[in-house]
């Protein structure tokens, strides 16, 4: 937790002793109080016709920054912790599929909402506007490949799911002229945003910004992470047409995990011939953690809840238990299956509580900032009959970095109705452990730059580049392939050279002659 600064105490009140807990409740109280001034005072910078739905979008910001002063830091009671329960969380493997009926599956489908996180942009790839336009197979985008996805459910079945892509203010203009392309697809496409709010400075927690004009000072603003859904999907009023139009779930995923496709066996679990008398209301899959993946945040039982428990969450001492794949089997893919009414009741009933996540941030200028968070994940633990379903690793395929690029580019994938499929002739099921160093590989202009065409990867285990290195065509790398280029070295890799469990370091040029 930060400490509240003096310039956080209103002059003239009656100071306690200042390491009381009357002195921090006041001080606190003050701190509140400046902020709400403050952003008063951004308010009235608006027109007038706009101020009403930013009063309201102002007034959740200020509720989280309150809370945010009331929280102790971040760490939650370990010792709370209960062993999972046997049933708390779903093997796939024992869920049944649909009965290959189509009017059974159309009616399973006329109950979904497919929904896709797009407030990303793609400048960590080194790539302007929104990160659902970088082409990642076949020059399709991811958004193409999701709407690729869901127009063949709704062929095939002669269904109906709508797709709603949730913006932010960063992609939502380039978002909105995207879509029309979508025109003629047999697929609906809403789209809403997230809200908009200010950075708060770390010296004397008051907005950086200086008025409401965005466009002027992105900087100064921020979408404030994926557990703003909840709120922002009610207010655009697609909750509310979704469920007079009878729709019963929403399936909720990030558009960069490749491996976010609608499945059948799950949606029959929760609306099919195989539905639980009691609805599960809250549905989170998760997949088994490996050491890639110690940093995400697992399932755990507290207070009688299965809830999200994120690292940021951990006291210190114990965040070796965390990583612990042997304590903490599971990771959340961020693949969420949510009813709709269940998501209505929480809002009316003021029962949503998502823990805070603190965003330390240094601003170009060097000013030191803070944004508050929250995680849709960490919702879970409102909702009645919360689940988790234990899914192949399949489902979970993010395309965070070039790294992940290749896999999804390479011959491992086969492309089938926008949906991407491990090619048979891969031994096992597992991807490889590829690593590209940053300084070469980490903008995708300059990744696609390195190599001719992507190397043959099905029997690859493990690949390692660092340095200045290129790959002529057809490529095949196997078992474990480290290269690297010292410093002011490059190392090119020939027309149709075959690596297999190889070290290539140095320097190695190729020379056309």
């Amino acid at each position: 937790m930060l400490d509240i600064p003096q310039e956080g105490k209103i002059r003239g009140h009656q100071r306690a002793p200042s390491d009381s807990k009357e002195f921090h409740e006041v001080t606190k109280r003050d701190a509140l109080r400046l902020l709400e001034n403050e952003v008063d005072r951004l308010l009235q910078t608006t027109e007038p016709a706009r101020r009403p739905a930013l009063q309201a979008e102002m007034g959740r910001f200020a509720d989280l920054f309150g809370r945010f002063l009331q929280e102790e830091g971040p760490a939650l009671d370990w010792n709370k912790i209960q062993k999972l329960p046997e049933n708390a969380v779903m093997n796939y493997s024992n869920l049944k599929a649909p009965k290959n009926e189509q009017n059974e599956i159309r009616s399973m489908l006329d109950k979904l909402v497919v929904i896709k996180l797009n407030g990303g942009l793609g400048t960590s790839m080194g790539c302007h506007g929104p990160k659902s336009v970088i082409p990642v197979r076949s020059d399709l985008t991811f958004l193409d490949l999701t709407v690729q996805q869901i127009e063949h459910l709704n062929k095939t079945y002669d269904a109906n799911v709508p797709l709603v892509l949730m913006n932010s203010f960063n992609t939502d203009e380039d978002t909105e002229k995207i879509v029309r392309k979508y025109k003629g697809f047999r697929v609906q496409i809403h789209t809403f945003n997230q809200s908009c709010f200010p950075r708060i400075s770390r010296e004397h927690f008051l907005p950086v910004a200086k008025d409401f004009d965005v466009e002027k000072d992105m900087e100064a603003w921020y979408p404030p992470g994926h557990g703003d859904f909840y709120d922002t999907f009610r207010n655009s009023g697609l909750l509310k047409k979704f469920i007079d139009e009878g729709r019963e779930y929403c399936f909720l995923s990030n558009i960069d995990n490749l491996g976010a496709t609608v499945d059948l066996n799950i949606l029959n679990k929760l609306v099919g011939e195989e539905r639980a008398s009691t609805p599960f209301e809250f549905v989170m899959e998760v997949t088994d953690k490996t050491r890639a993946d110690v940093k995400g945040g697992t399932l755990i039982q507290m207070e009688n809840k299965l809830r999200l428990l994120e690292i940021a969450q951990v006291p210190k001492e114990h965040v070796d238990d965390f990583k612990s794949v042997k304590t903490f089997k599971f990771f959340n893919t961020n693949n969420i299956w949510a009813n709709l009414a269940a998501i209505d009741r929480v809002l009316r009933e003021r029962t949503l509580n998502m823990e805070i996540i603190v965003n330390n941030k240094t601003l170009e200028n060097g000013l030191r900032v803070i944004q508050l968070e929250t995680a849709v994940g960490a919702a879970m633990k409102c909702f009645d009959g919360a689940i988790g379903i234990n899914v192949p690793r399949s489902r979970f395929l993010p395309v965070k970095k070039s790294s992940d690029l290749l896999l999804v580019m390479s011959n491992l994938y086969t492309l089938k109705n926008g949906s991407l499929v491990m090619s048979p002739q891969r031994m096992f099921p597992t991807t490889p452990l590829v690593k590209l160093g940053e300084n070469h590989f980490s903008k995708v202009k300059e990744f696609l730059g390195r190599f001719a065409n992507i190397p043959d990867i099905i029997e690859l285990d493990h690949l390692t580049v660092s340095g200045d290195v290129t790959f002529g065509r057809g490529v095949s790398l196997r078992g474990t392939v480290i290269i690297i280029a010292n410093h002011g070295d490059r190392i090119d890799i020939p027309a149709g050279a075959i690596l297999e469990n190889k070290i290539v370091s140095g320097n190695m040029r190729i020379l056309d002659h």
